[in-house]
């Protein structure tokens, strides 16, 4: 019979030790896998924009916002030049209502004077003698200040922009133009309202 085994003691078992650098020790250290780089993850799930690319944003931002108020700035001037020439023409209708209405008859003309204020008669007295008329001003109900302009010729079949008296003439060609006295910000609210009617003598 043969002599027992003879047993190693469990005591003399080196144990296997797990670091947590994800190695393996059993007295030589051996690589079990890759180690995860914590400092790796950290970075990576805190990335966020850098100063440069913060700016670059910025600098395209300002730049359409400036595109926008400059669309902005442009509807209401030119709204308002709308507004400006709604009130010319409205001007513009109530006096060549009046100079139709004026005498022109071979009795007479009439021939009102305006006052000595400057502002255009109030009344519908109207000077429609030959020639051209010193400018006047009218108050429109929104507060703007516009003026008036009015030429008178006595002989239309003559030169053009010429403005002729002609005692017991029996046609008149009436210009009349309409703008406003300070025209701002821009061409839009500057354009004059201009219209050229013709009378003829009556009984």
């Amino acid at each position: 019979m043969s002599a027992p085994e003879r047993r190693r003691p469990v005591h003399a078992i080196r144990p296997i030790l797990f670091k947590a650098t994800g190695s393996v020790s059993n007295g030589n250290e051996m690589k079990i896998g890759a180690p995860v780089n914590s400092k790796h993850t950290k970075e990576t799930s805190e990335n966020g924009f850098s100063l440069i690319e913060t700016l670059i944003a910025m600098f395209i931002i300002m730049i359409a916002m400036l595109g926008t108020l400059q669309a902005i700035n442009y509807s209401v001037t030119y709204n308002a030049g709308n507004a400006t020439r709604a009130q010319n023409l409205a001007i513009l209708q109530q006096e060549a209502e009046r100079l139709r209405a004026a005498k022109f008859t071979p009795a007479g003309v009439d021939n009102a004077a305006l006052p000595s204020d400057g502002r255009c008669r109030a009344d519908a007295q109207r000077d429609i003698t030959g020639g051209a008329k010193n400018a006047c001003t009218v108050t429109a109900p929104n507060g703007g200040n516009f003026i008036v302009r009015t030429w008178v010729d006595d002989n239309p079949y003559n030169e053009p922009n010429t403005y002729d008296v002609v005692s017991g003439t029996r046609i008149k060609e009436i210009t009349i133009e309409v703008a406003l006295a300070s025209p701002s910000p821009g061409w839009q609210m500057a354009i004059p309202a201009r219209v050229v009617l013709r009378r003829t003598i009556g009984n």
